[in-house]
């Protein structure tokens, strides 16, 4: 037992807040045998002095874990759910967190710890005495902030760590060992091998992440990206650094619009309006909801389309094989469809090839934009939900801030004519009036109706009506 290290924690962390205290834990130290070890991230964290208000405990337990984790459970009426029957591993589910239960791999906790990904993920500490665990020197690798790995095999074995070793990195804000990185690189073709979902989720944290981008790039240089991303260049990982960069400016310059940026994803629903002022200061600062790192956001998305070939079919086909929903796959070939629409085409001679051939977006950024009232109801028709990427996305390749303000007004305001016109009138109120059946003319009445009154030549309903047996009377001759 390292005697050092345990005077350093209880110097370092107040127990009465740490992760590590069972005085912060849903259920009572009394539950637990002596033997049982708090062990990974939770251990990690503590000792970084990161705290989270949603707990996620992990403990091995020589036998009976998962006997512990069903009578804890049933003590308390909290959610049992059993994990791995074979390798008994158990979760209990509290209102504030979640309490994992594993048996030991191994005869020893020494061999458990030495089966993990990282020295700095296999620390363990046990309440019982208070003392920290640490064979693998993981503290030291804590204190220089860096990722070491414990072996080449553990990565082989579980090939999904190649990328978590960046992930991490960017979460923890750690650099990855020299050597590690080596290896990383030599497995690198090994991550093909992982289902789809486990590589996706990897992905959406480093997407959420403020330091993603740097890791992504280093990921994309070591080869984990080929596979899934085999259109990514150079030039698509320094957008995804330039789009952090966007949403930074509109934070400083454009508040209102920055929460859209960072709210979940929600294609087709209303948008909620910034709350202002809720620090107490009584200014008008954006406080941004917070996302966890699974959350989809518009900025994520951004960063997301950014990785992908200009193509629509390409990109949808690389999100289907990573397992992204429906709605995902419509938002990004929604931003492709658009994008153009606010940069401009590049020349020929700019366009790069990836090694499949598939071309770069080739898109310039436009001193300004130009659109009639007509070309912004029809791009606004087109964009829907999505617009926050787009305008981010517009930015980050050069379009100044200026340029898309305009635009940016329009979709803050409810109920603008030309981002989110309201309908003047209904079908039924078409088929009544003028005596027509339900039919596809209705919805081109409408459109036509909709598409005037963002132009301001019409204002209200009666003008609409007029207009509409206009057009009827029109096509009628």
């Amino acid at each position: 037992m390292n005697q050092r290290l345990d005077l350093e924690y209880q110097l370092r962390v107040p127990a009465v807040s740490s992760a590590l205290s069972p005085k912060t834990w849903p259920f009572s130290l009394e539950w637990l045998p002596h033997s049982a070890c708090l062990v990974g991230g939770t251990v990690r964290d503590a000792l970084l002095e990161r705290e989270s208000e949603y707990l996620d405990l992990d403990f091995v337990l020589p036998v009976g874990a998962v006997e512990t984790a069903r009578a804890i459970a049933r003590h308390y009426k909290a959610g049992f759910v059993l994990l791995d029957a074979e390798r008994q591993i158990a979760r209990v589910v509290f209102e504030q967190g979640t309490a994992d239960f594993a048996q030991q791999v191994g005869p020893t906790l020494e061999a458990d710890l030495e089966r993990r990904d990282f020295t700095v993920n296999a620390i363990a500490y046990n309440p019982h005495t208070d003392q920290l665990l640490d064979p693998l020197q993981g503290y030291a690798d804590l204190q220089k902030h860096q990722l070491r790995m414990i072996s080449p095999e553990n990565l082989r074995d579980d090939p999904l760590r190649l990328l978590r070793a960046y992930r991490q990195a960017a979460q923890l804000g750690f650099t990855v060992e020299a050597e590690t990185r080596v290896v990383i690189r030599d497995l690198a073709t090994l991550l093909q091998r992982i289902a789809a979902e486990r590589v996706q989720s990897e992905l959406n944290y480093l997407l959420n992440s403020t330091r993603g981008a740097t890791w992504l790039t280093i990921a994309w240089q070591d080869a984990l990206l080929a596979d899934w991303f085999p259109a990514a260049t150079a030039q698509s990982l320094a957008l995804v650094g330039a789009i952090d960069q966007a949403a930074a400016l509109l934070q400083e310059t454009l508040p209102d619009f920055a929460w859209e940026l960072f709210s979940r994803m929600r294609p087709g629903a209303k948008k909620q309006q910034a709350s202002k002022g809720e620090a107490g200061s009584g200014d008008s600062t954006v406080l941004l909801p917070a996302v966890s790192g699974s959350t989809r956001t518009w900025l994520t998305t951004a960063k997301l389309t950014s990785l992908l070939p200009a193509n629509l079919a390409q990109a949808e086909a690389q999100l289907r094989r990573l397992k992204y929903s429906r709605t995902d796959m419509q938002a990004v070939c929604t931003i492709l469809k658009c994008l153009p629409l606010l940069c401009a085409p590049g020349q020929p001679e700019d366009s790069n090839q990836t090694e499949d051939g598939e071309a770069d977006w080739n898109l310039q950024p436009l001193a300004q934009l130009d659109l009639s009232l007509r070309e912004q109801y029809e791009f606004f028709q087109l964009a829907g939900a999505t617009f926050p990427a787009i305008a981010l996305l517009a930015i980050a390749i050069g379009t100044p801030v200026a340029a898309i303000v305009p635009l940016v007004n329009r979709f803050l305001t409810p109920g603008d004519p030309v981002a989110h016109p309201m309908p003047l009138l209904t079908g039924q109120d078409l088929m009544t009036a003028l005596n027509l059946p339900a039919g596809p003319r209705i919805g081109k009445l409408l459109a036509a109706i909709q598409l005037a009154r963002a132009e301001a030549k019409i204002t209200t309903s009666i003008e609409a009506l007029q207009l509409a047996e206009t057009l009827v009377n029109h096509c009628d001759r």
